[in-house]
């Protein structure tokens, strides 16, 4: 009884206080924006992926490789003068191991990886050739991921597009995507443009399919429905609630993508289906009768090394940078 009794006296007489209803009694008017606004600490999004990111020491030395292979591939062929046919009439530079390629023409740079048919420098051919294969795989990851990204989130969100798009999906899917690829190639000719074209005409539709199932999965989650049933906009909620858990989707998929171009056009290009521009593929289907040729392997080898070598770095870089963009790595 007698918690009972304190209770009671603690109950305070609204009278007492000598205010009107009004001032008692208000409205609270609905705030979207207010809505979302909880009591937290601090937090940046993309201050935590890099420290996450920079957390492991591995991934400080493969960006420093990946660095080094960026100014190669876009520095270096600015700053050298390269000609494949410079010593195409000297019949002595032409097949060259590294050591005799610097003995005969200069120790430099420019010969350490020999010389090659047409007495052309290896090192050279290689950057330029990169140049080329690296700026078609960038190109190409923007259009699909752009493409895909958006059309998925449509896809995903829209019943009426989502029966469309399947149907789409599941005949345009079944076709080979290396037979679609080449026969475009076929059809137009063998460029620059041209196997950007093929490569993204349907390159987006498989991005597209994959983040309409992930859309899916996440926009009916719980606070999603609550933000739904406290007026949200549609597109807020895409932005704030489920864009954030696509990032390292995203970027996971970048780290896939931007490869396995380089390797479409260094396989297309080795089968004789490939740019007709000085590629890294190009340089391996040039090169390719060299390769069982007693001291001419390097003028195979070399592009085949550095292919490997740019896909395996963006492929290492792209992962471990798309899993600290995971914002439960960031606890």
């Amino acid at each position: 009884m007698s918690d009972l009794e304190n209770s009671r006296q603690e109950l305070v007489d609204l009278s007492d206080l000598e205010l009107s209803e009004e001032e008692l009694f208000s409205h609270v008017d609905h705030s979207a924006l207010e809505s979302e606004k909880i009591t937290a600490p601090r937090y940046s999004y993309w201050k935590s992926v890099f420290r996450v990111f920079f957390r492991k020491r591995i991934n400080i030395v493969i960006l420093s490789l990946f660095a080094v292979i960026l100014a190669f591939t876009y520095i270096y062929p600015m700053l050298v003068e390269y000609d494949p046919f410079a010593n195409l009439m000297d019949s002595t530079a032409k097949h060259l191991l590294p050591s005799v390629a610097m003995d005969r023409l200069g120790h430099n740079i420019h010969w350490i990886l020999g010389a090659g048919a047409s007495g052309q420098s290896t090192f050279d051919a290689v950057w330029f050739g990169s140049r080329i294969s690296v700026t078609m795989a960038f190109i190409c990851a923007l259009i699909n991921l752009t493409v895909g990204v958006i059309v998925g989130a449509v896809w995903g969100f829209s019943k009426k597009v989502d029966l469309v798009m399947t149907e789409v999906y599941n005949i345009i899917g079944n076709v080979p995507y290396i037979l679609f690829i080449s026969v475009l190639v076929l059809i137009f000719s063998a460029g620059f443009w041209t196997m950007v074209f093929a490569l993204t005409i349907t390159g987006w539709l498989a991005i597209a399919y994959f983040i309409r199932t992930q859309v899916i999965i996440i926009r009916d989650r719980e606070y999603n429905l609550a933000s739904r049933c406290l007026g949200t906009p549609i597109l807020r909620i895409a932005t704030k609630n489920i864009l954030p858990f696509m990032t390292s989707v995203i970027v996971t998929l970048a780290a896939t993508e931007i490869p396995s171009y380089i390797s479409y056009e260094v396989f297309l290009s080795y089968i004789g289906m490939g740019m007709s521009d000085m590629s890294l593929g190009r340089l391996i289907y040039q090169a390719e009768n060299a390769m069982l040729t007693p001291g001419w392997q390097f003028e195979f080898w070399s592009p085949v090394a550095v292919a490997s070598i740019i896909t395996i770095v963006l492929y290492v870089v792209g992962q471990n940078l798309g899993d600290a963009s995971d914002p439960r790595t960031h606890m």
